[in-house]
């Protein structure tokens, strides 16, 4: 992968979005995914909901979890931010909340965030400004497709990002592409996917492929 060419692409897609002032929708599921991969097992949850269904306050989570098949401790990792949100209008919102994961550890975070939702599309763009001392900044999106073909069967396909960088230090932390694309059967979903990655002060890259599995709680 062409990391330089993503890095663009990121900022770009991003801010396209975000740019989009979109009226607001219903919320989205909480969906629970595990991808069964050639090289390890992936999960992840996502949870963003309205504390009261007037309220303008949200909660919103992406807990991730890998593991290697041969539970090699060092290639296992974590990564959960946790955010409370007050929404602006129109989908845009400000958020602080923590991140916690294996590669940095925990740090406070704080930052500007869009969000919208309909039958067919889910997006989330999350900016944060970590409170720690290599003062990491990281765009993260998520970006869901998933047109209906019939009453019972649909097309499925998501594009999900994280880009970090440590403003101090000037350096990547973490980088990743993730890809699903498969068909939607009511709130089961299930088809191929790919994970690619690259994380740390040398750049290690990291690149699983298979097949995933999610339901969507409703």
């Amino acid at each position: 992968m062409d990391w330089p060419k993503f890095k663009r692409f990121v900022f770009v897609l991003f801010f396209l979005v975000l740019g989009k002032a979109l009226a607001q929708k219903p919320e989205p599921p909480i969906p629970v995914e595990a991808f069964f991969g050639n090289e390890a097992l992936y999960f992840q949850l996502v949870v963003k909901k309205k504390f009261t269904p007037n309220s303008r306050f949200n909660f919103f989570t992406v807990a991730t979890y890998t593991a290697d098949y041969e539970n090699n401790r060092e290639e296992n990792s974590i990564v959960m931010p946790v955010q409370v949100s007050y929404d602006i209008g129109k989908g845009f919102g400000l958020m602080a909340g923590t991140d916690i994961n294996s590669i940095s550890g925990f740090s406070a975070l704080v930052g500007p965030q869009f969000n919208y939702a309909s039958k067919d599309w889910l997006i989330v763009n999350v900016a944060s400004f970590f409170l720690n001392e290599d003062q990491d900044f990281k765009l993260f999106g998520l970006y869901e497709y998933k047109p209906a073909f019939n009453e019972n069967l649909g097309l499925y396909t998501r594009l999900q990002y994280v880009y970090n960088q440590s403003w101090k230090l000037g350096t990547n932390n973490q980088r990743y592409l993730y890809l699903r694309a498969g068909l939607k059967r009511k709130q089961f979903i299930f088809g191929l996917a790919a994970n690619l990655e690259q994380s740390g002060p040398f750049k290690e890259k990291g690149a699983n492929y298979g097949l995933f599995v999610r339901w969507e709680f409703r």
